[in-house]
């Protein structure tokens, strides 16, 4: 059974190796999260295990970790939202719309603007429009700073008239 040393020896491996992917040092960021699955697994290890995966092009395998991440804890959002953005990366948009409805719903996730976005997205290349406006009008609540999501708006409202 892992203590909460173990927990927090973890999550610091998880910082470490974000640190690496956002350098571009994707195998070593792939080292540490398994290190850090080793010593305690975390739904956060999982999840961004599969996001490595991803920036190597390895989507099943990515959706693969984000699954395991669920089991591991249902209440973290980021594993259903990079389910979906790996699904509409495969363009199986209807299947992505679920999992990103599922993010929506979650009581962990930050940033939580990020699946309003995607859906905005699905439903942006399924040409239903007025669905998407309202995923971003949602995004754009959330996160009101967002200047190039304001102007998306404006002009799928042009669209609209």
């Amino acid at each position: 059974m892992a203590t909460q040393q173990d927990y927090h020896k973890a999550m610091e491996l998880v910082k470490r190796a974000m640190d690496h992917q956002m350098a571009g040092e994707l195998e070593e960021s792939i080292r540490l999260y398994k290190e850090s699955i080793a010593v305690c697994p975390t739904a956060d290890a999982y999840t961004y295990l599969g996001w490595a995966y991803s920036y190597q092009g390895k989507l099943d395998d990515a959706i693969a970790q984000c699954e395991i991440a669920i089991q591991i804890d249902p209440e973290f959002g980021n594993p259903y939202n990079d389910i979906g953005v790996y699904l509409m990366q495969q363009q199986q948009l209807d299947e992505a719309v679920p999992w990103l409805e599922k993010a929506k719903k979650a009581k962990r996730y930050e940033p939580r603007h990020f699946p309003y976005l995607n859906l905005g997205r699905v439903y942006v290349a399924k040409g239903m429009l007025q669905k998407a406006l309202e995923e971003f009008h949602a995004a754009l609540r959330l996160d009101p700073g967002n200047a190039d999501l304001a102007q998306t708006i404006e002009q799928l409202e042009t669209k609209l008239q």
